[in-house]
């Protein structure tokens, strides 16, 4: 692996593009509310966001992902729609003048903007690239009339709108989101036109806040010999660009009236003395019904096909477990001559008259296991290779694009990883598709990067994002682990108790896979650990510490990672290393920002981590990072 992996290192960081840079903003550049702004006595504008403000949202989570079947119907909105930002010298003029009630064309000037995709890219415009709070969207659809007259529901669903939305159908609030991240669910066919074009419009803000996930703040530049009247920047507590807009697809599709609503599975490997594994599926069907959540515990009924759609077996009632003799498991890539393998669960309700919604699940058969030195998948050891990530590239900012995801999972696999993290965010569930599909795990990361203060606010919101988080990947095969954050200033004294509550929450949310956090702080210092139970740590000896001074990697990378182990008795992996470099750059001998440094810190890495795997403890290793990612303009370049 680490020979495979050199043969790839001088162009990893030229995968997607060459890292680009953004300007701070000024205070005109726009909002950062969410229905209003408050201005306070000190002549400063300052605004602040409101919540409180929000409609209510429908749906606490965004409900099973749109598929087409014998009993649902998938429109797809996504295209090209219109868009406009909010003015700058008055920013909540699209709620004043209601901007939703009517085309966006009729209130200002519009421009193209391809959706899924982030704005920030799209343009030559400067403004709406470093834009800072609302930027509205809107466009129009017709649904077939039938629509009207059958006995169903009509949902509209987008996958993630980035930061906090508000979503409009025909001049109606519909509902609203809190996160940028996860999908949206909405009913709609009350506010429906089933004989004339429809409207649909959304507004967005990018805005964080100390008691937003991830963690932003609005810095204000009051001295006036250097700055204009209410001058402010926004500032995160993370390295890499805040794209915004509406990131991944949006449908509009329908479902009977009685449907399925939620399926959980979980599965386990039972191996007998001979070798031979038998696969159980543990299932629970929820359904929906005219006056209710269903109750009758007879009403589903349940067929598991193979990979060919060939009938393996079947069985009724709501909940329960299927047993299947001789599976096909589901393995990483890497492992096994099929890695990825998956059978589809056809999920059926029915009602007197007869069967009414059905909805496949895929079903990967595999069993995680895990100690205190040690992480299995079937009962083997595992050992995790591969890189942290980001969704970004060149032109579509976070926007969901099919040749790129499939381009990414080819490189994973020519480089010979098996996992990847979804630093530091979770990823389009069409990506999380194909990693179930290639054998590729997944580390599941939340959005809370680089976390600080820990307030009981900041809280509540982590749990929701987590309860939301594994509510929409629960059944993934390829999700081995939970990490509830990345580098968080586990050293203030008020981490301790705020990683232990949401840690407990993530757990009893999914009871079935390993919690983790990366970590960053000195193994002396962390207050987070204790709570875990895997341990992640970035490291970058010999890049931000010791810069050029590759003959102490070893020294440091072992001692590290022995003293996390001894302190907290827990497995243990290394989440980030590496050098950044610039394209071209060559220097011999090495020298810093060289592709020859950052090859020769890498390879300087490799003893080390095999001298602690043969320790028994330690589990795996990941770069950072597979390829370049747009980040904020500033003067320094984080590791790539």
């Amino acid at each position: 692996y680490h020979v495979l992996l050199m043969q790839c290192v001088h162009i990893n960081i030229a995968l997607i593009g060459l890292c680009m840079l953004t300007f701070m903003v000024s205070a005109n550049d726009g909002p950062y509310v969410i229905t209003r702004q408050e201005k306070f006595a000190d002549n400063n504008d300052k605004i602040v966001m409101h919540e409180k403000d929000l409609p209510p949202p429908q749906y606490d989570w965004g409900g099973l992902y749109p598929r087409d079947t014998q009993s649902r119907e998938v429109k797809s909105l996504d295209g090209v729609w219109n868009f406009r930002l909010s003015p700058k010298d008055d920013p909540d003029k699209g709620f004043e003048e209601s901007w939703f009630k009517g085309p966006l064309s009729t209130t200002g000037a519009v421009i193209a903007m391809p959706v899924p995709s982030s704005y920030n890219d799209v343009t030559q415009d400067k403004d709406i690239r470093d834009h800072i709070g609302w930027a509205w969207y809107d466009t129009s659809f017709r649904v077939p009339a039938r629509w009207e007259s059958d006995d169903q529901l009509i949902v509209l669903r987008f996958g993630s709108v980035h930061y906090n939305s508000i979503i409009y159908l025909n001049g109606e609030v519909v509902t609203s989101h809190i996160g940028g991240h996860l999908p949206i669910m909405a009913d709609v066919k009350d506010l429906l036109h089933f004989t004339g074009k429809n409207l649909l419009t959304v507004a967005v803000n990018n805005t964080l806040t100390p008691e937003t996930i991830p963690q932003g703040k609005i810095v204000h530049r009051d001295d006036l010999t250097k700055y204009p009247k209410g001058y402010f920047v926004q500032e995160y507590n993370f390295d890499f660009f805040n794209y915004a807009g509406i990131h991944r697809p949006v449908f509009l599709y329908t479902t009977p009236t009685t449907h399925v609503s939620d399926v959980d599975v979980t599965t386990e490997v039972q191996w007998s003395e001979d070798g031979t594994a038998t696969g159980v599926i543990h299932y629970s069907v929820s359904y929906t019904t005219p006056s209710g959540d269903g109750t009758d515990a007879d009403a589903c009924f349940l067929s598991l096909l193979d990979a060919n759609d060939t009938l393996v077996t079947n069985t009724s009632g709501c909940q329960g477990q299927i047993t299947v003799e001789h599976p096909e498991l589901w393995w990483p890539y890497l492992m096994s001559a099929t890695p990825g393998y998956q059978y589809t669960l056809m999920v059926e309700v029915s009602s007197e008259s007869g069967i009414v919604d059905e909805y496949p699940v895929k079903v990967g058969l595999r069993q995680m296991g895990w100690s205190n030195t040690s992480f299995t998948i079937n009962g083997h050891p595992l050992y995790i290779r591969g890189c942290g990530k980001h969704e970004d590239s060149d032109i579509r900012g976070k926007g969901y694009d099919a040749a790129l995801v499939v381009k990414d999972f080819g490189l994973l696999k020519w480089l010979g990883a098996n996992a990847f993290r979804t630093s530091h965010y979770p990823y389009a569930e069409e990506i999380m598709d194909r990693a179930d599909a290639e054998g590729i795990m997944v580390i599941d990361e939340s959005p809370a990067v680089g976390l600080s203060g820990f307030g009981s606010t900041l809280e509540a919101r982590h749990i929701a994002v987590m309860k939301e988080y594994i509510a929409r990947d629960k059944n993934r095969p390829s999700v081995i682990m939970w990490s509830v954050g990345n580098e968080p200033k586990s050293n203030e004294e008020a981490a301790g108790n705020y990683f232990k509550n949401v840690v407990k929450a993530t757990k009893t949310a999914d009871p079935s896979r390993p919690v983790t956090c990366v970590l960053s702080v000195s193994v002396l210092d962390d207050l987070a650990a204790q709570w875990l139970d895997v341990i992640w740590v970035n490291r970058y000896f010999s890049w931000y510490q010791d810069t050029g001074h590759l003959e102490i990697i070893h020294r440091q990378t072992v001692t590290e990672f022995v003293q996390w182990h001894k302190r907290y008795n827990r497995p243990v992996g290394i989440s980030e290393y590496g050098a950044g470099s610039m394209p071209g750059l060559h220097m011999d001998p090495s020298f810093t920002w060289s592709e020859e440094y950052q090859a020769a810190l890498l390879l300087n890495n490799f003893p080390a981590f095999d001298e602690l795997r043969g320790r028994g403890f330690f589990i795996g290793e990941m770069i950072w990072n597979f390829a370049d990612f747009m980040t904020p303009q500033e003067y320094n370049r984080p590791a790539m």
